[in-house]
């Protein structure tokens, strides 16, 4: 089994786990969770193989990745209740499935040879559009959108330090572990320590 497929593997879980603790908080069925928890652990990757025209999406090559988000739904549905703050444990769990479906995505890019700008850009689908596509169903402000954050900019940080790192010569797998690193420690400096970007602030016309 390859790296990239094993990332592959890895985002799919958690994410499926941070599908399931939004539909926790939205109190849906059993149902409800399984698909909010797939379409959150698939979403990011299906928009990236469908852009990228692989010969099959990830998961209908492989229908393990969407039992293995069912089963995290299964176990989330009944173990939620035991979690004191679910919304802090989302957050934190979203933030490593970030850095691990950011890499999964670009190396699928780099193993196809394409373009930098595309390697980069699908390592940010396949790490933001999953979550985003979850809390828009479920009608929650997406993390990715959350103001006075750091989101798609980890995403697309971790991206550019894979391609740097290849362009080095550095082997995939050290390429790909770097993109992780830099995407979680910017996603997780943003939580802990507030780290942010300027936003836009409004200001009146002049006279």
């Amino acid at each position: 089994m390859s790296l990239v497929t094993l990332l592959d593997y890895a985002s799919v879980l958690v994410f499926a786990l941070t599908g399931a603790l939004v539909a926790s908080r939205a109190q849906l069925d059993i149902v409800g969770f399984a698909f909010i928890s797939c379409l959150t652990a698939v979403g990011g990757g299906t928009v990236r193989d469908l852009v990228l025209n692989r010969d099959e999406v990830f998961w209908v090559a492989d229908p393990n990745h969407i039992l293995l988000a069912a089963l995290a739904a299964v176990v989330v549905f009944f173990t939620a209740h035991l979690v004191e703050s679910r919304l802090r444990l989302l957050i934190w769990l979203d933030s490593f499935a970030l850095a691990i479906a950011v890499s999964a995505g670009t190396g699928v890019a780099m193993a196809l040879d394409k373009p930098d700008v595309i390697a980069v850009l699908m390592g940010m689908a396949t790490g933001s559009l999953g979550g985003l596509m979850r809390d828009v169903v479920v009608g929650e402000v997406p993390l990715v959108l959350k103001q006075g954050e750091l989101y798609i900019t980890c995403a697309m940080s971790g991206a550019i330090a894979a391609i740097t790192a290849a362009s080095l010569g550095l082997t995939t797998g050290p390429t790909l572990i770097l993109c992780a690193i830099v995407t979680w420690v910017l996603r997780a400096g943003s939580i802990a320590f507030g780290w942010h970007l300027p936003v836009y602030k409004s200001r009146p016309p002049r006279q």
